[in-house]
């Protein structure tokens, strides 16, 4: 079996083409994990005027050497404040309040001493103090967020002070997975038989999925029969942009999905990657739709799912990468298992600003072995000319969060 190599294999995945074009309004309170669709621009300054931005007297920083300045009144927050101070004349102006016209200081309440409508200074403060210039947080014609920005808590608020009542996101993409294999046992159902195996696959992709940003069609499992699986094929594309399935893509008799995709009439792209876990990975298209066969281990379909299925919904969204890469350092000895890449569970660690890995409690064994990603896990990556690496060395690491 002739193998692409994972960097080709992400190439040609790079250049296919998808519908990213598709974009929905929705509710500012609505919004949160979405992606948006388009930057979002200041329209105007912020603050539009000079502002307090803390309790004090508006001041004229060369009245600071005089004994006492007299206080004209109040300026409670947001009351349009016209009066304009000379010298010897203060205004109390409190936290978000319009600067007095005149003014160019706020001497804190705590510097002062009042008496007899008056202050008195009993500490000076540079000119300019607790004032919040015209534009301090943004300009008009700013990009503040920019497209492709999936929206947490601070974009929210953001948009929130710029009066964003609708935001414009990307069209979740609509992602159908199942299960494959007669002796995978959906949840709740009841065994019989000793040799069967709980399903997991199909949960597990569809919670990844999500936290990426698409929709989910959960189809549960199918047995190892063709015109079963056809018929399941058919269904999910009929209502999906992209059908993830696990299990029937190696060389086994019951491996009968690598069989069904093309007469599904999609073209195979690939089928084959050196890489380690997940070999047997088959990526396909029909028209604007792809099916992707990942293998049937726990392990094994996520990780091929990480590096293949989230970039393409990442296109989708119109976001630039599926997932941040960084260097970090072998805390420890790592024996290298094969000459495809490898793609191994760790631990990561930030000391002193720089990434570690270890293997601490990470189990050697077959790709079935999900929970090794428990923990806060990461995966790390060697090449096919790697061979093992000794502590210290440098490699890159996928981490398996904000995807």
């Amino acid at each position: 079996m002739s193998l692409l190599s994972y960097e080709t294999s992400q190439n040609m995945l790079d250049l296919l083409q998808v519908n990213c074009s598709r974009k929905e309004n929705v509710p500012l309170s609505s919004s949160l994990g979405r992606v948006l669709a388009e930057d979002v621009i200041a329209q105007y300054n912020d603050p539009q005027f000079p502002t307090a931005s803390m309790d004090g007297y508006a001041v004229i920083h060369d009245d600071l050497e005089s004994k006492n300045i007299v206080i004209l009144g109040d300026n409670p927050a947001g009351s349009d404040e016209k009066r304009t101070i000379k010298n010897g004349e203060c205004i109390k102006t409190f936290t978000g309040s319009k600067m007095p016209h005149g003014a160019d200081t706020i001497i804190q309440i705590e510097n002062v001493t009042v008496e007899d409508g008056k202050i008195i200074i009993n500490e000076s403060v540079p000119c300019g103090s607790s004032v919040r210039p015209i534009g301090e947080g943004y300009r008009a014609g700013d990009v503040l967020i920019k497209k492709g920005t999936k929206i947490g808590f601070v974009e929210i608020g953001v948009m929130a002070a710029l009066n964003r009542v609708m935001v414009k996101v990307a069209l979740k993409p609509r992602v159908a997975v199942v299960s494959t294999g007669s002796e995978i046992l959906d949840l709740g159902a009841s065994s019989d038989n000793e040799a069967q195996i709980r399903s997991s696959n199909n949960y597990t992709l569809a919670a990844l999925f999500e936290q990426a940003g698409a929709e989910v069609v959960q189809l549960g499992t199918v047995d190892d029969d063709k015109n079963s699986i056809m018929q399941t094929f058919k269904n999910a594309l009929s209502c999906a942009d992209i059908l993830v399935s696990t299990g029937g893509v190696s060389v086994g008799d019951y491996d009968f999905v690598k069989d069904i995709v093309p007469r599904l009439g999609a073209e195979v792209v690939y089928k084959g990657v050196a890489i380690k876990p997940g070999k047997h990975i088959l990526v396909a298209q029909k028209e604007d739709k792809f099916i992707l066969a990942l293998p049937g281990f726990a392990y094994s379909s996520t990780v091929t799912a990480i590096l293949y299925v989230l970039p393409l919904i990442a296109k989708m969204l119109g976001r630039e990468s599926a997932y941040k890469t960084v260097a970090a350092k072998l805390n420890e000895e790592f024996t290298k298992r094969s000459k495809l890449t490898e793609f191994t569970a760790c631990n990561i660690e930030i000391i002193d600003g720089e990434y570690f890995v270890n293997f601490r409690d990470k189990k050697v064994g077959s790709s079935a072995i999900l929970t090794n990603m428990l923990n806060s896990s990461a995966l790390m990556l060697t090449g096919e000319d790697d061979g093992n690496l000794s502590e210290g060395t440098y490699v890159n690491v996928i981490l398996l969060e904000n995807f």
